[in-house]
């Protein structure tokens, strides 16, 4: 199998970011499949991982585009391929692998809750040692922009949790994850969101940019680290 990782972005300002800067850096291939602009999500037999990253569709669609990404990860679950899902990412490994997508109980958006308290990813007492986590501590702040859950089958495990909406961070198998939160932003693509969707457009951006300038180091690092647990449990 080449050493390529296959990204796929469902609405194309939603792209890799951090993840992209880290492929750079170690000199490994990628390819970018922008499905926003109607190109085609390949069969992942031809690459050695697979991250897809989030956009505003609903697993639940019966859209062409979504049957057609749905069959696309059940395939990269069935060989076994590296698999990484970042919020819809998430949410389209759990309708594919079986369990289910709903309502979540918040609309979680931005880096607060409505306790004014930043959003914190808690790992699981029974997972902290898992590959993913190497070199994390034990909960991190996250930046959110979702409105939807998953609901898991027993088969998969919960690996890290977030108070208003729970199900934050999820393993099916041996080494597909799927993260709701956002881990991947560059300052370049927050402005770009910022100006762009439509539930952050209905917030404060002053204080948004204040809330991610005020972490931004701690929130890079926690996003090269987690890609970077995720390339060596890929063996790139």
């Amino acid at each position: 199998m080449k050493k390529i990782v296959l990204i796929v972005k469902n609405i194309t300002r939603e792209g890799p970011g951090i993840i992209e800067n880290l492929l750079k850096e170690r000199n490994i291939n990628y390819t970018v499949i922008d499905l926003d602009k109607g190109e085609t999500f390949p069969h992942p037999q031809d690459y050695s991982a697979l991250v897809v990253m989030g956009g505003p569709d609903s697993a639940n669609d019966h859209t062409p585009k979504m049957k057609s990404e749905l069959q696309r990860i059940q395939e990269a679950l069935s060989l076994n391929i590296p698999y990484l899902g970042i919020c819809l990412g998430l949410q389209t490994l759990i309708k594919a692998a079986g369990g289910k997508v709903a309502k979540s109980p918040l609309k979680e958006v931005g880096f607060k809750g409505p306790d004014n308290k930043p959003f914190i990813i808690s790992l699981t007492a029974a997972e902290k040692k898992d590959p993913l986590f190497k070199g994390l501590g034990d909960n991190f702040r996250v930046f959110q922009l979702h409105g939807e859950t998953v609901e898991l089958t027993p088969e998969m495990k919960l690996l890290g949790k977030g108070e208003f909406c729970q199900n934050q961070i999820i393993k099916v198998g041996s080494n597909a994850y799927g993260i709701q939160c956002h881990f991947e932003l560059t300052p370049e693509m927050f402005e770009v969101w910022l100006n762009e969707d439509a539930d952050l457009l209905r917030l404060n951006k002053k204080q948004l940019r204040d809330d991610f300038n005020s972490f931004l180091a701690e929130y890079t690092s926690t996003g090269q680290k987690l890609f970077q647990n995720f390339l060596e449990i890929a063996g790139l």
